[in-house]
């Protein structure tokens, strides 16, 4: 079995994608995966699959369609992958407030792209993972999921540093 963190992009967010966490902890092991647990309401689980990281989210998108009718994107990652990213944030951590990780679902090899008006807001691109860090706070910055997905053509998922340091916490 591995352990995974996934990630589901933009569900129970204003109103808008909503997916009960009991019911989708029962969908997850009515799918076979292990010891599931999910994390706030946006789409945080920790679980066991005997399965690749693909596969694993192939799973989990066709079971959220299948259930709730919801074409909602997937990311995992293995506990290792997000010590990595942590341990490799390249910005100050002191103000947690505006740290971000911003998972994508495949590497990428661009390592800049055009971004206007980002004032003091501060991203890195890492192969399959964009690091910010957002001086304006996060209600204010460009450097949002939409605008790495259409400049990278990749799908993305944010969660800010506390949600991360949670999550790795919780997969002990």
């Amino acid at each position: 079995m591995k352990k995974y963190i996934v990630l589901l992009r933009g569900i129970n967010v204003s109103g808008r994608n909503k997916i009960p966490m009991a019911e989708l902890r029962d969908l997850l092991n009515n799918l076979g995966f292990k010891n599931v647990q999910t994390y706030i309401q946006s789409g945080n689980i920790i679980l066991e699959s005997i399965e690749g990281k693909s596969i694993t989210c192939n799973k989990i998108k066709e079971g959220i369609q299948t259930t709730f009718g919801l074409d909602i994107p997937v990311i995992a990652r293995t506990i290792p992958e997000l010590k990595k990213a942590i341990a490799k944030y390249p910005f100050p951590t002191d103000n947690t407030k505006i740290v971000a990780f911003v998972f994508l679902n495949r590497k990428v090899y661009e390592t800049k792209i055009e971004v206007k008006d980002s004032s003091n807001d501060k991203y890195l691109i890492d192969n399959d993972m964009v690091y910010i860090y957002c001086e304006t706070g996060f209600a204010k910055t460009k450097l949002s999921n939409h605008l790495f997905e259409r400049k990278l053509n990749v799908t993305a998922t944010t969660r800010n540093y506390n949600t991360i340091l949670k999550l790795l916490e919780l997969s002990k």
